[in-house]
Formats: structure tokens, sequence, C-alpha cells
């Protein structure tokens, strides 16, 4: 009996241990701040694109490098055959060794360099243009996100409530204060509040998905949440405010602007590639046959000038002043298509804005006032079925389309933001 003591304490821990209830790990929400910083640590897309600029800083190493040096050993006076019979293949031989080098004229390494340098700025302002429409849409998904929550609550309260007007309905009909026929309508309406309720937890699963995609988060949904005010701002500063500041902020105008700089730079390299570069040479010699007995040894040097008659490198020079031309038109373009997005995103959020301001004034009162007001009057024989019906749509579709404007609200902000190329309205 004692030895099977230990036993039974183990099966009655394991026992234990079954039955426990599994603790799930808690729920965190995040605010926009960290969805924003996960998805710059770990969007693949913008991380590859990153890769870009660190290699055209590396390009920049590049540009800058000088020629190399050339070294060339000659060996001739070689004897192939006997001389009267005495074959010294070594004796006459003479060794030469020869360094020469490119001199490159006209600034062209430090030109190199500098195109290289602003090829890197357009880059850099490349990757932060891809950094500004990526999280335009990670912002569009935020706030998807968050109107699927408030919905998905809204469909919550809406249902309990009706199911509080349910069993009011019963007992009247006990009580013989209502027909069969009224009370099987009003509870058959309820399917369509179940259905939005479905429907606001598959667009809310759906959100969260496209979120965790834009993360690149391998997050199980329901340990994942959002967190965030879902409402709207009346205040509004002047569309010239906006303007200047994406004048200043725009990446894509920057890139623009960068690239308009490095025609004229690359132009300044095509003249001076049409330059004529020396080469510079030094060579010893050791003889030992030479006739002179006191030249064995001697020292040469050379200049070698290419003779530019053809080919001055017209057509870069060409090529690079019409890019010039070109560059001015598209940064041109670029700020012209910058006043448009700001002026468009602007009036989408002052329209939202307009539409909101009564919403929040009245209209959500009214509705509520008024479908307590006839739900108290049906509850007491003194509104029929239909009014209640039409009161209970009427809240429902006004609540639904004040949840729906303030999803815009938020869309055409981030729109705005878009426009502007930083975060103006938070």
């Amino acid at each position: 009996m004692k030895r099977m003591f230990p036993f039974v304490a183990v099966r009655a821990m394991g026992v234990v241990l079954v039955l426990a209830p599994c603790r799930a790990p808690a729920l965190q929400a995040l605010s926009w701040d960290q969805v924003k910083a996960r998805f710059e640590a770990s969007n693949p897309a913008l991380k590859a694109d990153a890769d870009n600029v660190d290699e055209m800083r590396a390009e920049e190493i590049t540009a800058y490098l000088r020629p190399n040096p050339q070294f060339t050993l000659l060996a001739d006076g070689t004897q192939i055959a006997p001389h009267d019979g005495v074959w010294t293949p070594f004796k006459g031989t003479y060794e030469q060794p020869n360094f020469s080098y490119l001199h490159e004229r006209d600034h062209k390494r430090e030109l190199r360099l500098e195109s290289a340098q602003e090829g890197t700025r357009i880059t850099e302002a490349q990757h932060e243009d891809l950094r500004r429409n990526l999280e335009f849409t990670l912002r569009a998904a935020f706030v998807e996100t968050l109107e699927a929550k408030f919905v998905l609550d809204m469909a919550k309260a809406d249902l309990d409530y009706y199911d509080k007007i349910i069993e009011i309905s019963r007992a009247r009909l006990k009580d013989g204060d209502l027909a069969q026929i009224d009370f099987d309508r009003i509870e058959l309406l309820r399917v369509q509040y179940e259905s939005e309720l479905q429907t606001a937890i598959v667009n809310l699963r759906t959100a969260k998905i496209q979120l965790l995609q834009l993360m690149d988060d391998r997050t199980p949904l329901d340990q994942f949440d959002v967190t965030g005010t879902y409402d709207f701002s009346d205040a509004l500063d002047p569309l010239s405010n906006f303007r200047d500041a994406a004048l200043a902020a725009r990446p894509d105008l920057q890139a623009a602007l960068a690239t308009m700089q490095q025609s004229q730079t690359n132009h300044k390299l095509a003249v001076s590639n049409g330059s004529t570069d020396p080469t510079f040479g030094a060579w010893y010699t050791y003889n030992s046959s030479n006739n002179n007995p006191n030249g064995i040894q001697t020292l040469g040097a050379s200049v070698s000038v290419p003779l530019r008659i053809f080919d001055k490198n017209q057509g870069e020079k060409k090529r690079t002043a019409i890019d010039i031309d070109r560059a001015q038109q598209a940064s041109e373009a670029t700020r012209a298509q910058v006043f448009s997005d700001v002026d468009t995103a602007y009036e989408l959020v002052r329209s939202n804005v307009e539409l909101l301001k009564p919403y929040k004034a009245k209209y959500n009162d009214e509705a509520l006032r008024v479908r307590d007001t006839v739900t108290y009057a049906y509850q007491h024989g003194g509104a029929s079925l239909m009014d209640f019906l039409n009161a209970q749509s009427d809240y429902r579709q006004v609540q639904l389309a004040y949840a729906q404007l303030i999803g815009a609200y938020l869309t055409s902000a981030a729109q705005l933001n878009l426009a502007v190329g930083r975060e103006v309205i938070p």
C-alpha cells in the first residue's frame, strides 16, 4: 500500500493539471504610433527598398576612386641560337620595368562623386516616398479596423437592446396585450441584428488580417487588437498652411529637385569628360649588351596625349543638356501634382467635417430620443408595431451613417497627411 502512494499522487497531479484552465496570452491593444513603429521595423518591402539607399552610398566610393597605375615588365635580347658555337642565352637580355598613370583633369573625380551623392539623395527621397505611400495604406487599414470595432460594438448594443424589447413583448403576449403575429414579426426581425453582428465580426477580422500583413506580424487574430480615438475634430488650418508644408516635406518633390540638380552636375561631368587626359610613363632599363659601356642602366619617361579630333564626347554633352530641361519640366509637373493632391485631400476633410457637425450636434441625439420615445409608447400601447420598427430602423441607419462618416473623415485625414508628406492631422 505504501508503494502505491507516489503513483496515486502523480495521477492526481496530472488530473489537476489537465482540469486547470489554460491562461490565454493577454490581449495587446496597439496604438497608431506602436503600429507604425512595428511596420517601419519589419515591413519587408520597406526594408528591401532601404537596401537601395545603402547600395547608392557604396557607389559613392566607386565614383571617387582614382585610376589604377599600370605596371609593365619587358624582357628582350635573349639569344635563341649559338654564335660561333657558343650559346649564352641570357648574356644580352635586358629588362625594362615600366610604370604609367592616367591623370584625370577638370575635376572628373569630384564631379563623379557629386553626381553619386546626388543620386543617393534621390534614392533616399524615393525611399521616403515609398514609406509615405505605405504608411497611408497602413493608416487606412488602421482606420478600417477602428471603424470595424466601432460598428461591432454598435451591433452588439443594438442586439442587446432588441433582446430586451423581445422580452418585454413576450411579457405583453402572455398578458394578452400583444397579438401572436405581431410578436412573431418582432422575433423574426432579430435575424437582421444577428446578421449585422456576424458581418461586423468578419469585417473586423479581415481588417486585422490586412494590418498584420502590412506589419509582417504572425500574431493570432484573437491576441491582436488596436486602440485609438474614433472621432473627428472640426478644427482645420487654412489651405495655404498645408500647401507650404507639402512644398517643404513631400519626398517625391524633393526627389524631383535632386534629379534636376544631378542633371546639371552630369552635364558638367560630360563637358569634363570631353577634355584630354594625359598618361605619364616612366621606365628603367638594364642592357648589358649596349654599345655604350656607360649606358648599361638607363631611365626613360613619356607623356601620352590622345588627340581628341573626332570624339569630344559631343553626344553626352547634348544628352545631358536635354536632360536638364527634362528634369526641370518634371519638377514643375511634380509641384503641380503636390498642389492638386493637397487641395483634393483638403476638400475631402472639409466636406466630411461639415457632414459630421450636424450629426454630432443634433442628429444622433434626435435619433436616440425618437427611438426611446417610440419604444416607450409601443410598450404602453401608444404606438403601432410599424412605428416601433421604423424608429428602430431609423436609429440604426443614423448610427451607421455616423460611424461611416467618421471612418471617411479619418481616411481623408490620412490622405491629407499623404498629400503633405508628413502627419499634419493626428
